[in-house]
């Protein structure tokens, strides 16, 4: 008896001592405090933003508008990530069940025959029955039994896992707020590409005219023996050059209508767009706000953070695997040789209930490695916040330089298309009266050209950049 005693209090000091081995985790990486964000973008400290403006109401041109819609509905990469969030929810559901308990129901049958001489079949030829009710040999076994298993979730493990399950459900409804709204500006950016390669074409086109007519008043010319064939000749080679351009520019078209139905998930077809006064389209009024608007209004950066404490939470998980888990199983239902006793109760009645804990001690490594890992990937989601945000300040930053550039540059280029376009009219005067010969008229209407075609891609460029504003800003998923 006095050994029994001492054996008892030898196994119980193991086990504390290997539960208490057991509980020992590594240390978390205490992470330095994010840097603050600036408090303006050099500008103002204005906290009106366009990013509040629903984009149907941004944008007020209703083909693009409508565009803008048809995309919003039929993008295969935004019909993609909604299934992300659908996977995302349905691994909520699989956390949150592993915090009830687990009940099967079942039935069986089995048949078993043991040696007579064995302790088993020995015991069961010494038992005394009655003659015509000997046991049965083979045994059968009939079970109609529930099973139940439970986890007792004493350290919060499967809460937390729970917990960043649902942080990783609303990270990719983050995520799918940042592709609807880079969606709605590329779809943007190709509008107005377009519409600015319609506005380059008609300027080739009217260019090619002016071409032709000095090409005939040079044909006139050398007629008179004003001019040569040499003369000709160049302006010819003029006219031929701008006709390549215009076809270049009607192959540029085609790709960015295809580029916008690719967009909006649909087969080739024209584009329905307005394709007079680029030139007149005015940009929107920018109102920027502050920085830290941009923690709110961003969908990158809020998913960044969701899975920065999705990240904080699988360390709690992972550092919970070092601590002793409990389980409970339970079980209860009729167990019988033969099928008609099984409704003999309480006789066939079969129940069970245990309760085992029990920690982790040959297999520490593999859960310290995992917990390691846990702890990096909680840096690097960290690190992909931080850089989040800063990248978010420079692109906003960056375009409004950009906006504030491309008005003057503008303005300039304007004015130099004006001048240009009075020098063609200067040129072809004082050509037919020969006070200049062609290559002064030819160079003129050169430079006329190219500097219109710059005209319409810098304006294409301010469209281009409210919009990448507007969606920096965070706009455009609301």
């Amino acid at each position: 008896m006095i050994m029994k005693i001492k054996c008892n209090k030898i196994v119980l000091t193991i086990s504390i001592c290997l539960l208490v081995a057991s509980c020992k985790a590594p240390a978390v990486t205490v992470m330095a405090d994010n840097k603050p964000i600036p408090e303006s973008y050099n500008v103002n400290k204005d906290t009106t933003n366009i990013s509040s403006i629903p984009w149907k109401k941004f944008f007020k041109d209703k083909n693009l508008v409508d565009l803008i819609d048809t995309a919003l509905k039929n993008n295969q990469e935004l019909m993609i990530t909604l299934q992300e969030i659908e996977i995302a929810k349905n691994d909520i559901r699989i956390r949150k069940g592993r915090l009830l308990p687990t009940v099967d129901p079942g039935a069986g049958a089995g048949v078993e025959k043991v040696g007579r001489y064995t302790s088993q079949g020995a015991g069961d030829a010494s038992t005394e029955i009655t003659p015509g009710k000997e046991f049965p040999d083979p045994l059968m076994d009939y079970k109609i039994a529930t099973y139940a298993h439970w986890e007792v979730d004493i350290w919060k493990k499967l809460r937390n896992s729970k917990k960043a399950a649902i942080s990783r459900y609303l990270a990719t409804v983050e995520g799918k707020n940042f592709v609807v709204t880079n969606l709605v500006a590329e779809v943007a950016d190709s509008y107005y590409e377009l519409l600015s390669l319609d506005s380059q074409l008609e300027i080739v086109r009217q260019n090619i005219e002016l071409q032709k007519n000095a090409l005939e008043i040079v044909k006139v010319q050398k007629e008179a023996a004003k001019a040569t064939e040499l003369a000709i000749q160049k302006f010819k080679a003029e006219v031929l050059s701008s006709q390549h351009r215009e076809f270049d520019i009607l192959q540029n078209i085609k790709e960015t209508e295809n580029r916008i139905n690719f967009l909006l998930g649909r087969y080739p077809q024209e584009i329905k767009r307005d394709k007079t006064d680029f030139l007149n389209l005015l940009p929107t009024t920018i109102n920027s706000g502050i920085p830290s608007q941009l923690l709110a209004n961003r969908p990158d950066i809020k998913q960044a953070e969701l899975n920065l404490t999705a990240a904080k939470l699988d360390i709690k998980v992972a550092r919970a695997e070092f601590y002793p888990s409990l389980d409970i199983s339970a079980s209860i239902g009729l167990n019988a040789f033969k099928p008609s006793y099984l409704t003999m109760f309480p006789e066939s009645l079969l129940y069970s209930l245990a309760g085992d804990i029990a920690g982790p001690l040959i297999n520490r490594n593999g859960i310290k490695a995992e917990f390691l890992n846990a702890n990096s990937r909680q840096i690097q989601a960290l690190y992909n916040y931080d850089r989040t945000i800063l990248n978010a300040y420079l692109e906003v930053s960056n375009q409004l330089s950009m906006i504030g550039n491309l008005e003057k540059s503008y303005d300039l280029k304007s004015q130099q298309v004006n001048a240009l376009t009075k020098s063609i009219e200067v040129s072809n005067d004082l050509f037919k009266s020969a006070r200049v010969d062609y290559f002064e008229v030819l160079m003129t209407q050169r430079d006329a050209l190219e500097t219109k075609l710059e005209l319409v891609e810098t304006k294409k460029q301010q469209l281009n950049a409210v919009v990448h504003i507007y969606r920096n800003l965070g706009g455009g998923w609301k």
